[in-house]
């Protein structure tokens, strides 16, 4: 074979790979990429974890909620409440950190969205102050019961945390009911 031959033939084996290599970058995309499977559970797993903690915070702001609730019934308590109260709002904001957002109500379709403030139902709270303590120990208690409930499922620093605001609930519950007592 001459050199020209070679060349020539050189110049097409180079051609037509260059050919080929072109051919993937052509605009004809095949569609999306398909998730792998652990591409997939891993999705799963952050919509699940994101689940979670927007329940444990809405659980602590509604537990927050009826704090204020029962502190603006009874404003005489604030001093017995207050540290209890401030705790309360430092777990819905530990409970909230790592990229839980928590959606504010919605206003009603009848509002102008320039003046709308949404506010939430007013909390019920009992007249008698004796009675308006035990609802609250019992709110601290129901929260209590979903920290610990959000456990089995809670990736394991999340678990910590929720586990330390369920130990803390049930120490207020107590001290609302029983500690008053002591």
């Amino acid at each position: 074979m001459t050199t020209t031959g070679r060349r020539a033939l050189l110049t097409a084996g180079v051609s037509a790979a260059a050919a080929a290599a072109l051919a993937g970058c052509t605009s004809e995309d095949p569609g999306p990429r398909k998730p792998s499977a652990a591409e997939r559970e891993a999705e799963r797993v952050a919509r699940a974890e994101a689940a979670l903690r927007l329940r444990s915070v809405t659980a602590s702001r509604t537990l927050l909620e009826r704090y204020d609730a029962v502190l603006a019934a009874h404003p005489a308590l604030a001093p017995r409440l207050t540290p209890l109260r401030r705790s309360v709002a430092a777990h819905a904001k530990a409970l909230g950190e790592g990229g839980t957002t928590v959606r504010p109500a919605t206003a009603s379709p009848t509002a102008t969205p320039a003046t709308t403030t949404p506010s939430p139902a007013p909390v019920p709270v009992a007249a008698d102050p004796g009675a308006a303590l035990k609802e609250l120990a019992a709110a601290e208690r129901t929260a209590s019961d979903a920290h610990t409930a959000a456990l089995l499922t809670a990736p394991p620093e999340y678990a910590r945390l929720l586990a330390s605001v369920a130990a803390a609930g049930a120490a207020h519950a107590y001290l609302l009911t029983e500690g008053a007592r002591a």
